[in-house]
């Protein structure tokens, strides 16, 4: 699949290359739900476009156009949410939003990429990250900013950790990737598009990826939504699992 992860890191970084452009507005005064709206069109116009000129035959699910080339039950399907963290996005100076990119190829995720534009950084399943090196400290676990789950709160007091605030989800699980957090945990639920990227490249950098009761992650065209996702160093599953 290198050919496709080589294609998910370059799309990623196309659409996040325009959403830097549009972001850029901000600066000049144009309202932050004006730059959000146009922001999550333009990157999907953009994804989806270089999608079918490099995959004509493949389905493609996306966060802002659903059922536009979703095919239940297509051999290969593309899950793309073309920003995530719109809410971050629109606030200048925030660099936790992200472009996301995924492959699932007979029922499992084949080849995915993050994009963190405003950190210039790509994130792909190949070549794949370094793992993060083994840490020293109490555990940070990165929640979101306006929805830390009450679990969440339960582990980082159970294990005498730090809870760590942060907008996109991608940019949570690669937080996990580079060492800057080591767990990942969510229980409020979210969809396919909000994870299936992130999930293949923080399993492609051998971390541990999962429900939160250890169970396997299942994406599907079919189906949207996952109750929950635990993203962490594989040193910390067993007694992130066990609280």
């Amino acid at each position: 699949m290198r050919e496709e992860a080589r294609a998910a890191a370059e799309i990623a970084a196309a659409a996040g290359k325009l959403l830097l452009e549009i972001r850029a507005r901000l600066r000049t005064g144009t309202p932050p739900d004006v730059v959000r709206a146009e922001g999550d069109l333009r990157a999907h116009e953009l994804i989806l476009s270089l999608l079918a000129e490099r995959f004509p035959d493949d389905a493609v699910l996306s966060e802002e156009a659903p059922d536009e080339r979703r095919r239940p039950g297509a051999p290969r399907t593309w899950i793309v949410d073309p920003l995530d963290g719109t809410r971050e996005f629109g606030e200048e100076g925030r660099a936790d939003w992200a472009v996301h990119v995924a492959l699932l190829e007979g029922g499992a995720l084949a080849a995915g990429a993050v994009a963190l534009p405003a950190l210039d950084a790509v994130y792909a399943t190949e070549p794949p990250p370094r793992p993060p090196t083994p840490v020293s400290r109490p555990p940070r676990i990165v929640v979101s900013r306006t929805r830390p789950a009450p679990e969440a709160r339960m582990l980082a007091a159970r294990l005498g950790g730090e809870l760590v605030p942060m907008g996109s989800a991608g940019a949570k699980a690669m937080a996990v990737v580079t060492g800057d957090v080591d767990v990942y945990f969510h229980t409020g639920g979210q969809h396919v598009w909000d994870s299936a990227a992130p999930v293949a490249v923080a399993a492609a950098a051998g971390l541990h990826t999962s429900r939160a009761d250890g169970a396997p992650l299942v994406y599907e065209a079919g189906s949207t939504w996952l109750p929950d996702l635990l993203i962490c160093r594989p040193e910390l599953a067993a007694v992130v699992l066990a609280v």
